[in-house]
């Protein structure tokens, strides 16, 4: 069963044009969109700061700074993905900076394709945090409906002195019949006994 074709944002920082067009012409326009560069740090911030990005490609070094920090605040702020090009020579230092924190690192010069398996890479794991903040969205709902359908309970266990078998049932009765969820009940106990 294939999946469905998914379009990625993507922000490159380099301080050169020519990495900029090297790593433009290996990102497909059906696939990644838009592709938006930068030159330093401070204007990564404020891109960042615009909107969210999948896909983050870091050229060091910038002039401020190795871009290691602004690749790791891409990796544990949201859930884009950043990949961090670094001279041969502190691949290893540089790799192992980053790595706890989900850094991609690859070495400099590197080839097309490499690059290119590097952001497939990248692609597969922005889809498994997909998943995983999807998870985290229901998982949080369900806690707030728990937390507020209790809420109600007790306060309807306070004020109407019912039991709390009396008060759940109050609520799934008043749900089934009313064709609504048990939060909407609840929320409505709460407005009208607090």
């Amino acid at each position: 069963m294939p999946l469905k074709e998914r379009v990625y944002s993507v922000l490159i920082v380099t301080r050169t044009e020519k990495f900029s067009l090297f790593l433009s012409s290996l990102l497909s326009p059906s696939k990644f969109s838009p592709i938006n560069t930068v030159s330093g740090v401070s204007a990564a911030k404020r891109a960042l700061l615009e909107r969210d990005y999948d896909l983050v490609l870091i050229n060091s070094p910038l002039e401020e700074d190795s871009g290691s920090k602004i690749a790791v605040d891409v990796c544990t702020g949201k859930s884009g993905c950043a990949l961090l090009f670094v001279p041969r020579e502190q691949y290893l230092v540089m790799s192992e900076e980053v790595r706890a924190f989900g850094v991609f690192v690859l070495p400099k010069p590197t080839t097309g394709q490499m690059v290119s398996q590097a952001i497939d890479w990248m692609c597969a794991t922005r889809e498994r945090l997909a998943r995983y903040e999807k998870t985290v969205s229901t998982v949080k709902q369900k806690m707030e409906e728990i937390r507020t359908v209790n809420h109600a309970k007790w306060i309807l266990i306070d004020v109407l002195k019912m039991t709390e078998e009396d008060a759940h049932r109050y609520i799934e009765k008043q749900a089934m019949d009313r064709c609504v969820s048990r939060m909407e009940i609840a929320k409505n106990v709460i407005a009208t006994y607090k």
